[in-house]
């Protein structure tokens, strides 16, 4: 069964599509980090580093259970041929883990894209290759996209438009929205703009416990230790910050759970 965490009705399940090294060293990552800051990211996160010293990503989605249905925020690195196969290890196992977790694709309710990065929608959408019909891997499900990512596609990752985009669209499946938006679970979508001009997280709460599924809000343990740190991949380090820092200030006054895709624990507790 994979790990999950519990915030009042909600179950929130850590499905695990993959794992492997980053493309580049986590140094040209992360320009601007300390040796000192380092050492601090390393002692709590040891996981993130190999033993041949390269930057050790978890690729995960996370399903978010209540009574009122199943959301899953985000859809792995996919298939042997998704999107993601030039760097990722893919294929990825996020089906198996969705049948660990006693979830059947066609439960899923509502799929909630943080960003049009191909580890994160790899299994969005699946077929189209040698004349299959490309089709929503989550055949019931209404996926969520910030409308300012969509605009911004063209800057972030052309290809997406014909492999996820079009594919959703003709499913009648693609929901576009525009900033803070309630799911039917009692979720919230709140945007978090930066690593890209849509990027969107989610927010699980239950009384004084608040749960943020990130997506790449922060990817490293070192932007939770120092959220002012840049990530040389973030389209605007500038509002990745502000978004950082917005989300981060919950820890001041309520228990902060993080639900991470890249760390190597899942859960993280940020709060007092």
């Amino acid at each position: 069964m994979p790990l999950s965490i519990q915030v009042g009705p909600y179950t929130v399940i850590a499905l695990t599509d993959g794992a492997g090294p980053f493309f580049s060293p986590r140094a040209e990552a992360f320009p601007d980090a300390t040796a000192e800051q380092w050492s601090a990211a390393d002692r709590f996160d040891p996981g993130a580093l190999d033993a041949d010293g390269r930057w050790w990503l978890q690729f995960r989605a996370f399903a978010i259970r209540s009574e009122r249905g199943v959301t899953l925020v985000d859809a792995g690195i996919g298939p042997a041929d998704s999107p993601a196969a030039s760097w990722a290890p893919v294929p990825g196992a996020l089906p198996a883990e969705l049948a660990a977790a006693g979830i059947e694709p066609d439960e899923v309710e509502s799929v909630v894209i943080t960003h049009l990065h191909t580890d994160h929608v790899g299994w969005a959408v699946v077929g189209g290759k040698e004349g299959e019909t490309s089709r929503p891997f989550f055949p019931n499900a209404q996926y969520l996209l910030q409308q300012a990512e969509l605009d911004a596609l063209e800057q972030i990752n052309p290809p997406l438009r014909s492999s996820v985009i079009d594919p959703l669209r003709a499913a009648g499946r693609l929901r576009l929205v525009d900033g803070e938006t309630a799911l039917r679970g009692g979720e919230r979508l709140i945007a978090t703009p930066g690593h890209t001009p849509g990027h969107q997280s989610v927010l699980v709460e239950s009384g004084r416990e608040l749960l943020a599924v990130t997506g790449d809000l922060l990817v490293h343990a070192i932007q939770l230790l120092h959220p002012e740190l840049a990530y040389a991949h973030e389209m605007d380090p500038h509002r990745a910050q502000a978004s950082r820092e917005r989300v981060l200030r919950a820890r001041a006054t309520r228990t902060l759970h993080l639900a991470t895709p890249h760390l190597t624990e899942p859960f993280v507790v940020a709060g007092p």
